[in-house]
């Protein structure tokens, strides 16, 4: 028998993983972000750049999320992962380098809040917040493409970090 929201015995947690949103800015992508951050039980998600739609297109995606998870808008991603690195977070950009780990060889702390920052659709992360960050972690692809939706790599990346915090 299928389960529903009613019928699930998922226990509530909160871990503490904050997403920086690097000039994320496709209404449905932000409305699956909160979908998500909601499912992984994110601590708060932060949104980064000047035009965040946060109207009616995001919440098609969101369904009624952005009223659960905790968020923020601020215009300047580096000013927010420079405090975040102050408040001692462990900084993590999700982005292919020539120096990315590939997540799952990646040891998440679990002594310490953890912020994951995620790129603008077309450009990813900012050299200056991958300069910022403790480490970067990329997933491994094996077709042509070398590149996936942000939302899709959150979503494993989530995937892959609480699974080392369980």
């Amino acid at each position: 028998m299928q389960l529903n929201h009613d019928t699930t015995h998922f226990k509530s947690k909160t871990f503490p993983i904050t997403i920086v949103c690097e000039n994320v800015t496709n209404a449905p992508n932000i409305g699956s972000l909160f979908r998500m951050a909601d499912a992984f039980g994110v601590e708060e998600l932060i949104f980064c750049g000047a035009h965040i739609p946060l109207g009616r297109k995001m919440m098609k995606t969101s369904r009624a999320t952005e009223k659960v998870v905790n968020f923020k808008v601020c215009d300047n991603a580096s000013e927010v992962v420079n405090r975040l690195k102050a408040e001692n977070y462990c900084i993590v950009s999700l982005e292919i380098t020539s120096g990315s780990t590939a997540i799952q060889d990646f040891q998440f702390p679990k002594n310490q809040p953890i912020a994951l920052i995620i790129g603008d659709e077309n450009f990813g992360v900012s050299e200056e917040n991958l300069k910022e960050s403790y480490a970067t972690v990329h997933i491994n692809m094996f077709g042509q493409n070398s590149s996936m939706n942000v939302v899709q790599a959150t979503n494993i990346a989530l995937y892959e970090i609480t699974k080392q915090l369980l």
